[in-house]
């Protein structure tokens, strides 16, 4: 298992071992921990409004291109089994925010199953966070992933990060 938590102080790290469960028990193989239960809640704990609205558009766009049903795909509470850890070519990703889209793109491309949890989340002064202008170059990155996606899957063209991984293991 692999957990991943963004450094930014947002997400409660005492509920990895439910996340971590639904992996153990084969029900999934990529958990993302959902901020969003509700509109009230995300917005009470601070999330701003444009995060929000951003968010809840993306992962529209993410769930109908990716036939997922994920409530929050932005979120920086994941946890991984090995096999997709060791299948996804997650090193041709990009070092920006998108890796995170890249990574569970490419976890639908490959067939794992990739489900949710809810976590509460904290917004802060302490707690770091996207600014705007960085949000916005953000949402435009997952579109072009999507995008990607629907490209590959159509076979029009083949991007490296919907590739084989045998073809970096090999080194060809």
């Amino acid at each position: 298992m692999v957990i991943m938590i963004h450094p930014d102080y947002q997400y409660d790290s005492r509920l990895i071992p439910y996340a971590v469960g639904f992996l153990e028990e084969g029900v999934c193989d990529v958990i993302v921990g959902s901020r969003i239960r509700t509109r009230r809640e995300a917005l009470n704990c601070g999330m701003p409004i444009y995060k929000y609205i951003a968010n809840r558009f993306l992962t529209l766009i993410e769930n109908i291109i990716l036939g997922q049903n994920l409530g929050d795909f932005h979120s920086g509470f994941r946890a991984y089994t090995r096999e997709v850890i060791e299948t996804i070519p997650y090193k041709q990703n990009s070092d920006d925010f998108v890796f995170d889209t890249e990574f569970l793109s490419q976890a639908t491309f490959f067939g794992f199953r990739i489900g949710d949890v809810p976590i509460p989340t904290r917004y802060f002064d302490e707690a770091s966070s996207i600014n705007f202008t960085r949000s916005v170059k953000y949402g435009i990155q997952t579109l072009w992933v999507m995008a990607k996606f629907i490209i590959q899957k159509l076979g029009f063209f083949k991007f490296k990060i919907f590739s084989s991984t045998s073809l970096y293991i090999n080194g060809k």
